[in-house]
């Protein structure tokens, strides 16, 4: 389940970087809960061609935020939010971010 939410995340951030037959495959299972089988069925290509597309999908999403770490620098901005006590000051970061 962690592993949904994260990939989740990461598509959120860096989604407008896939092809267009990326973000179809990647939201079909990730977000419309689609099976392996479903979605080949669909798409009339072998489970295993969908299971090679979804795994290039996920590294792509991985390799970015290895990269460019937007994710990582959003839970730290985050972190360090909290701690502002200035309500006012603390909301119009939150906005920001």
């Amino acid at each position: 389940m962690e592993e949904v939410i994260y990939f989740n995340e990461l598509y959120d951030l860096y989604g407008m970087l896939l092809t267009d037959k990326q973000r179809e495959y990647f939201e079909n299972y990730y977000f419309n809960n689609l099976s392996l089988g479903e979605m080949a069925d669909s798409y009339g290509v072998s489970r295993n061609a969908i299971h090679k597309q979804l795994k290039i999908t996920t590294d792509k999403l991985q390799y970015y935020e290895d990269n460019l770490k937007l994710k990582e620098k959003n839970e730290k901005l985050s972190k360090l939010v909290e701690e502002i006590s200035d309500e006012k000051i603390k909301n119009a970061i939150l906005e920001l971010i």
